[in-house]
């Protein structure tokens, strides 16, 4: 029956799946040739290529310019096969990119790179309908160039708002016009100059080599076209690799061809200064005009459908203010509110209208959201989860130097910018970890982090083990969840901030209830910062079930290396020397469990907490040293966790059986508390009688700290000593592992 039910529920989800699936194909779909290959072609033939590519070859001649060609390519193959990659692995939603990094690295990943690849979307849009306005001014000189701009945003913004279906369709017929205006300027009449003419490197009177970078490279970012629609896509899985690796393999040839014709038939000056060069070369002039507005009209359409789609994706998954106004869709299944709102960024762009100024700034929010992807796809393919098998499988070594090229190109081009960027980048991912959003899918965060913990693991195998890295790990016996509230606080406090708790009990009958008790019992410590991990062990024998779990964890690679327990009232034998079996059992665990520990090289903590004072005003802690005794070491580790989080006070206690020794223990604890760096505020006392005596003289103090001899647990001791100095005691013994004074 149990393997019906999983089978019946299994089918359910895909049937669910199915349903949802022929929802979406209700809506009009796109292919691979008209939903990624044809808006990544015009989008990435667009201005820049009319209008610049002349200005980049006139700066840094035919060779500089084919080295800028190569390396911005370079840059989009690395990522465009990353996104080939990542895409054949999982099922892409809407926005391409973000969609992306978000199941892959969370949602505040997605949204703090999301919003910065949405500002460069929207304001490529403004960059396209700004060229489009200098190639309508070619032809109509005196119209004024502000109206021009205003009518081209006015009519794309109603194009998108009304049907992306439609903009496609004309997208087609602009392909035409620009594959005419591109056959009318390679066929040029004009003659090709002798090769000793060309200038192949040139002397970059403009701008630095890194600046004309930063002004050509929106040119091959139109890659993410395609993929920014990716929730309005047949099948994305196949038509992002396909159409995406296409349009920059076509690109690629169209770009270096164009550079080497400009290069033979236009003098550099001409270039630089003349930004309607290709205009002046072509067989028909016309048809270039015509190429340069219809490729500038296309890629604004372009940039105007993926934008608000990406702000719209972001909306849906609660990652920016107003989430519900902007995660609506109209009647056409178009993000109307996310449109409108990229329409009025677009239209305060044009205001400024700085060409170049926002190529640059385009440019720098490309190449983080590139770098990311790329790292995206870096990090999977190094943790080697099973979960990452993408068809398109692509070497290690093309999505770490794509990223690590987007980097450096980012520093190289403005750091004071770049530093900027990323600082915002990070702002807004802590900004969303505090939004607590919650993604109804998995990412691989958690395995990122186990796999670089395992990675470290096996590093630290390697190098010996030295007292300077020792930090308090307890192991937590916890025989009763119940009884161990009031413990809490002070375990915190000897582990605060850097150390870790292993807490297990022992138990049968319902296994979830148990462990659901540890689990909320704990939880104020995990809360608060502290490495918790608890497990509840299955069995009636608590003595058994400690000794597997200590056993168990001596092999692990993140083991505890101190036993904690804590002495109860009712261990102790009565007043008469009667010890009932029930307290017999409990003093033979205890013991057991020291001899254990001490068998394995784990330190020792017994506490015994008095039952009115507890732990007083956590202010004053008295260390009991003997002289020449070797175990000091991890009380006093102990108890400067506990002078540090308390914020208390130490008082350094020995005894002295005579005056004449009196002297030389004051100078021995003063040279232990130089080689320790104990606080400056610690007292020294050096009492004088035996040690019962002692015990009556001693400061008052909110706990005392004793050294543990080995054997049994002196338990008379342990209750006279807590009894006489009316205070919690701890009962520490080393393990060999701690030293105080490095």
């Amino acid at each position: 029956m149990t393997k019906r039910r999983t089978l019946t529920g299994t089918f359910s989800v895909f049937a669910e799946q199915v349903s949802t699936d022929n929802k979406e194909n209700s809506v009009s779909k796109f292919g691979t040739f008209g939903g990624v290959f044809t808006p990544n072609v015009l989008t990435i033939l667009g201005v820049i290529m009319y209008l610049r590519l002349g200005w980049v070859i006139g700066n840094a001649g035919l060779l500089g310019a084919i080295m800028i060609i190569l390396m911005a390519k370079i840059i989009t193959i690395c990522t465009g096969l990353s996104m080939a990659s990542i895409t054949t692995n999982i099922r892409i939603g809407a926005g391409g990119a973000y969609s992306i990094i978000s199941h892959s690295l969370g949602l505040e990943a997605g949204g703090s790179i999301g919003i910065p690849l949405y500002i460069a979307q929207t304001l490529s849009a403004a960059l396209y309908i700004i060229g489009f306005t200098e190639g309508w001014l070619r032809v109509f000189p005196d119209h004024p160039a502000m109206v021009i701009s205003l009518i081209a945003w006015l009519i794309l913004t109603t194009i998108s708002y009304v049907s992306a279906q439609f903009a496609i369709r004309i997208q087609y017929v602009i392909m035409a016009i620009m594959a005419l205006s591109l056959v009318s300027f390679l066929f040029t009449p004009l003659p090709v100059k002798p090769l000793e003419e060309v200038v192949w490197i040139g002397g970059f009177e403009d701008a630095s080599f890194w600046q004309v970078f930063a002004v050509f490279f929106p040119a091959v970012t139109g890659i993410m076209a395609g993929a920014n629609m990716s929730g309005d896509l047949e099948d994305p899985r196949r038509a992002i690799p396909i159409g995406t690796l296409g349009a920059i393999a076509v690109t690629l040839v169209i770009y270096i061809g164009l550079a080497v014709v400009l290069a033979l038939v236009a003098m550099p000056e001409e270039m630089r200064l003349n930004q309607m060069v290709m205009v002046d070369l072509a067989w028909n002039s016309q048809l270039v005009v015509a190429g340069i507005m219809g490729a500038t009209l296309s890629s604004a359409l372009g940039s105007m459908l993926g934008a608000p789609r990406i702000l719209q994706a972001l909306a849906e998954h609660k990652t920016i203010p107003l989430h519900k106004t902007f995660a609506a869709k109209t009647a056409r299944n178009e993000p109307g509110n996310a449109i409108i709102l990229t329409s009025g960024i677009i239209f305060v762009a044009l205001i400024i209208g700085d060409l170049n100024a926002l190529a640059s700034l385009i440019t720098m929010f490309f190449l983080i959201t590139y770098g990311m992807l790329n790292v995206v796809v870096f990090l999977q393919q190094s943790i080697k989860i099973i979960s990452f098998r993408p068809s398109f499988k692509i070497p290690r070594i093309v999505p770490l130097f794509g990223g690590v090229s987007c980097i450096f190109m980012m520093f190289f081009i403005d750091p004071l910018f770049s530093v900027i960027a990323i600082l915002t980048i990070v702002g807004v991912y802590i900004w969303l970890m505090r939004q607590e959003l919650d993604a109804n899918w998995g990412d691989i965060r958690g395995g990122l982090f186990v796999a670089l913990a395992e990675r470290a693991s096996r590093m630290a195998e390697r190098f010996p083990k030295h007292h300077i890295s020792w930090k308090p790990d307890l192991l937590v016996p916890i025989e009763d969840p119940k009884m161990w509230a009031g413990s809490l606080l002070f375990i915190k406090n000897i582990t605060y901030p850097s150390g870790s708790i292993f807490a297990f009990n022992v138990a049968q009958g319902d296994y979830d209830i148990e462990d659901k008790t540890l689990h909320d019992i704990l939880l104020p410590l995990k809360q608060q910062g502290i490495l918790v991990n608890s497990v509840v062990i299955d069995g009636d024998q608590f003595l058994h079930g400690a000794k597997t779990v200590i056993q168990t964890l001596r092999g692990g690679a993140f083991r505890p290396n101190t036993l904690f327990l804590t002495i109860s009232g009712d261990i102790f034998t009565s007043s008469y020397g009667r010890v009932s079996p029930e307290v017999e059992t409990k003093q033979h665990q205890l013991n057991e469990l020291v001899r254990i520990a001490s068998r394995y090289e784990m330190g020792i903590i017994l506490m015994y907490q008095h039952p009115q004072i507890a732990f007083g005003m956590q202010q004053e802690i008295n260390l009991w040293l003997r002289d020449k005794s070797p175990n000091w070491h991890l009380a006093m580790l102990i108890t400067l966790q506990l002078q540090v989080n308390w914020n208390g006070t130490i008082n350094l206690i020995t005894v002295a059986n005579d005056q004449d020794s009196e002297a030389s223990l004051y100078e021995f604890l003063e040279f232990l508390s130089d080689q320790a760096r104990l606080p400056s505020t610690t007292k020294f006392h050096v009492l004088l009688g035996s040690f019962s005596e002692a015990l009556k003289t001693a400061p008052r103090a909110d706990l005392n700290i004793f050294g543990l001899s080995l054997g049994k647990v002196p338990l008379n001791f342990v209750r006279q000593s807590s009894e006489t100095l009316k205070s919690s005691c701890l009962f520490v013994k080393d393990s060999g592992q701690e030293n105080a004074l490095v």
